[in-house]
């Protein structure tokens, strides 16, 4: 991948995609071909073909998602799936028809089985039922792994597969209603000190474990991979590290200046017990995360608040 390679990067104003362009472009890539969905619906197969014929991509980094949380899951469970595998066939299917050199998939932790053995290696694919509260996600998720695997296997195109723990960083969603937790936590705690309220209520228990990877380690993780991987088997990303709700609630409650009581309420659900990824596949070809929880926390929660208007 050269300098001058035209890369296309599908979901250039998410969480992800925007991680990406800007690693991109301080790594000195300067050609970096983006669509907002208004501009390009990637549901549209005709559009999609369309636009890989006129642009002529050569690397393609697959960011574009429809995601949200355990409350956006649980209620729109027809959208997660449908715009999901909708994005995934056209834009693989499109890549391999126009000659693109290489595409990377970016898939998700919740691909694994709930009750995984920790921490969970890749070849736990499959092997168990998945998490219900975010299953149709996480279908639609396995099957973008099955398509690259099938592409590469029947046509010999090069696609590969990473699969990121629980994300977070600058340009994260912070809506109540569709957030993922940390974001949500910080939005929670932040407002909370600025009504002077003295509860947070947390959904489920505090108990689970989860891992949080910095948006900007995944992006420098999806460009190493990008130029030095290319196999078929799919490669976790992730810190090896990970703590407990509760942990993270007081860690998010003590930078945002909350001093009140949290309240945990157990009629919600969990979610997975445990999700801890075996990143030794991806330590072993030279890679490692750098940035520590609760620095990238404290800049996550800066960013919120020169963003949030």
């Amino acid at each position: 991948m050269r300098p001058d390679s035209r890369i296309y990067i599908a979901g250039h104003r998410g969480l992800v995609g925007s991680a990406i362009c800007r690693r991109l472009r301080e790594a000195g890539y300067r050609t970096l071909l983006v669509r907002t969905r208004d501009e390009l619906d990637l549901r549209d197969s005709a559009a999609v073909r369309e636009f890989f014929a006129a642009e002529k991509p050569e690397y393609v980094f697959l960011a574009a998602a429809r995601v949200g949380g355990i409350l956006a899951n649980s209620t729109r469970p027809a959208e997660f799936i449908y715009d999901n595998l909708a994005i995934q066939m056209n834009v693989i299917h499109a890549a391999h028809g126009a000659g693109v050199k290489k595409l990377q998939f970016l898939g998700s932790s919740c691909i694994y089985p709930k009750l995984a053995p920790q921490p969970i290696r890749e070849e736990s694919l499959l092997t168990g039922p998945l998490e219900p509260t975010n299953e149709w996600y996480a279908v639609a998720k396995i099957a973008g792994i099955k398509m690259t695997q099938a592409y590469r296997r029947q046509y010999g195109f090069s696609a590969i597969s990473l699969m990121p723990t629980n994300l977070y960083g600058p340009g994260d969603n912070f809506d109540l209603t569709s957030s993922h937790v940390l974001p949500a936590l910080l939005r929670k705690f932040h407002e909370a000190v600025k009504s002077g309220a003295t509860e947070v209520e947390i959904w489920g228990t505090g108990s689970p474990r989860r891992e949080f990877l910095h948006v900007d380690d995944l992006a420098d993780a999806a460009l190493f991979l990008m130029l030095h991987y290319d196999g078929e088997e799919i490669v976790n990303v992730g810190t090896s590290e990970d703590v407990t709700i509760r942990e993270l609630a007081d860690l998010t409650g003590s930078l945002t200046g909350f001093r009140g009581r949290l309240k945990f309420d157990e009629s919600k659900p969990d979610g997975s017990p445990r999700k801890l990824l075996d990143v030794s596949r991806l330590n072993a070809l030279g890679w490692k995360a750098r940035i520590p929880l609760a620095a990238g926390v404290r800049s996550t929660y800066e960013w919120y608040l020169s963003n949030s208007g």
